[in-house]
């Protein structure tokens, strides 16, 4: 792959998609109207629409350095709110993977420079379950108990929010975590219980 091939990709993209349907462009250029937020990691193996099986249009997308929602984070708090308030999505979604390697480089005792203060957020995951993750003898099993933990921990980020508080008392809006095995290809639903995460967080961080 290389710039040239790019370009050229591009051309026969534009060409197929107007073989199949000459007002695709039309249609596209019309605006976007997604359900879905999708946050997931800025792997390069993991694309959200791919895995999905969805088109232009369906999913509203934001990526970072393994799936994180960090209250201070500018970037992903812009998307969440302009996704949540003005875009209407009712579900969000986090999605991690196994073999992800930011959470793989938190597990290990290296300074990363610039990296340190992200990778401390999911450090600081390892901390909050150092009692189970501590108890799995097997390596790459904890790395990928990891991996889950990290979108729990992130679902519940996302669930302090006032705009998705907001969101479900008003249209139900719900949040999801789930993993994507590169192995296999197929989405694992780690189940979050949204009602009861809401519920035990609520005392704390309800927000009006």
């Amino acid at each position: 792959m290389d710039i040239k091939k790019i370009f050229e990709n591009n051309k026969e993209w534009v060409q197929s998609k107007l073989d199949q349907d000459e007002k695709y462009f039309d249609k596209l250029g019309a605006g976007q109207n997604p359900n879905f937020l999708y946050i997931g990691c800025s792997d390069s193996r993991v694309t959200a629409e791919e895995v999905m099986g969805a088109g232009p249009g369906e999913i509203f997308v934001h990526r970072n350095i393994a799936n994180m929602v960090i209250s201070i984070d500018l970037n992903v708090m812009s998307v969440l709110n302009y996704a949540v308030d003005h875009l209407k999505v009712d579900h969000i979604i986090v999605c991690g993977h196994y073999g992800c390697g930011g959470v793989k480089a938190a597990m290990e005792s290296q300074d990363l420079g610039i990296l340190n203060p992200w990778l401390r957020n999911i450090r600081d995951v390892y901390r909050t379950h150092k009692t189970e993750l501590n108890a799995i003898e097997d390596e790459d099993k904890r790395y990928e108990r990891l991996v889950e933990l990290n979108v729990q921990e992130q679902c519940i980020n996302a669930i302090k929010t006032a705009a998705v508080q907001k969101a479900n008392r008003e249209r139900g809006l719900k949040v999801y975590g789930w993993v994507f095995d590169v192995h296999t290809g197929e989405l694992k639903d780690l189940k979050i219980d949204f009602e009861k995460t809401l519920e035990n967080i609520m005392e704390i961080y309800h927000l009006d």
